[in-house]
């Protein structure tokens, strides 16, 4: 099996998706999530069968933050009638059928006139457990800067701009997506940041969250990991609830394997995010630490300890102490 987690943390390391279908066992279903609030006297108010369906109970929108030579940032400038005039990044809501780097891509041409091929995620965006905003960075290839003149119903222009105080946004959400591209361009070739990850292309019918756990164990210094073996040995893995937040599910996850003592632990970032255009759902892959070494750390759920290979533990340990290493998890509620 040590080679197996080997293999299937690289992948990981290295941005790409999981095949096989121990890989998409659920071990904390929402009807499980339920369960827990049953017996604690609270009523559920999710369906125990939900099924994210793009466009009726789940949102998926996407931005793009284009960084030029001169450090300008591409922005659009609204249409709409509720922000006419106002600027913001090229962004939309995903259609049924499209990849999230089509979308970027088409988001991108529609509101700002220019062709571009999407480079990486730079942070995933969550409210609820119901709306999710993919934040990608690009570079341009080709096209034309959306002039006045050619204002349509998806903006009335685009231009590069290099203080966003010279305009009037239509929301500060952005500012931090806009400094954190900056950074990310002036800082891409080093080692303080993550590599190029794009969305991997694998189906997921329910949106999840796979926990890659991560615990030292005192006597041998050594990281492990957490495996559940539920069925097959996999990573663990929840359903989100749409109904709460991912901080909530990351929690009740949490209590569910090491009961509610859990010691320290935080989440660092994203490794990889999982969606293909044939379903609906979604599965971001969150690597979470703790603090306290292993033997102080009881299991109570169906999970095993497993020693990391060297290459592996380094990998990791260097993404644990470095801060930009991962995507970006941004839970707004």
């Amino acid at each position: 099996m040590s080679q197996q987690v080997s293999t299937s943390m690289s992948r990981l390391l290295n941005g790409l998706g999981l095949d096989g279908e121990e890989h998409r066992i659920c071990d904390f279903t929402i009807a499980d999530q339920n369960s827990v609030a049953e017996s604690q006297g609270i009523t559920p108010t999710t369906p125990s069968n939900f099924k994210p369906v793009l466009g009726s109970n789940v949102t998926y929108v996407v931005a793009c933050v284009i960084i030029n030579e001169a450090n300008e940032v591409l922005m659009m400038q609204e249409a709409k009638e509720s922000c006419a005039g106002k600027w913001y990044l090229p962004a939309g809501r995903m259609e049924t059928g499209e990849s999230i780097v089509q979308a970027v891509a088409r988001e991108v041409l529609e509101e700002t006139g220019l062709e571009c091929t999407p480079t990486t995620l730079l942070v995933v965006e969550t409210a609820g457990g119901m709306w999710y905003r993919f934040v990608m960075t690009a570079r341009v290839v080709g096209g034309e800067l959306k002039t006045p003149a050619k204002a349509d119903k998806e903006s009335l222009q685009a231009k590069w701009v290099a203080d966003l105080r010279e305009i009037t946004l239509r929301s500060n959400d952005i500012i931090h997506l806009i400094e954190k591209a900056q950074a990310y361009h002036q800082n891409k070739n080093s080692n303080l940041w993550h590599g190029h990850i794009l969305p991997a292309s694998t189906p997921h019918v329910k949106d999840l969250l796979r926990l890659i756990v991560v615990i030292k164990k005192r006597t041998t210094n050594k990281l492990h990991v957490l495996l559940s073996e539920k069925t097959a040995l996999h990573y663990p893995t929840c359903e989100i609830n749409p109904g709460k937040s991912v901080h909530s599910t990351l929690r009740r996850f949490m209590v569910e394997m090491f009961g509610a003592d859990v010691g320290q632990h935080r989440p660092l970032g994203l490794l990889n995010l999982e969606h293909d255009p044939a379903a609906d759902g979604c599965c971001l892959t969150l690597l979470v630490a703790f603090r306290a070494p292993l033997e102080e750390v009881p299991l109570i759920g169906k999970c095993v300890w497993q020693e990391l290979h060297t290459d592996i533990e380094n990998r990791l340990l260097s993404i644990i102490t470095t801060k930009n290493s991962s995507i970006e998890l941004h839970v707004v509620r």
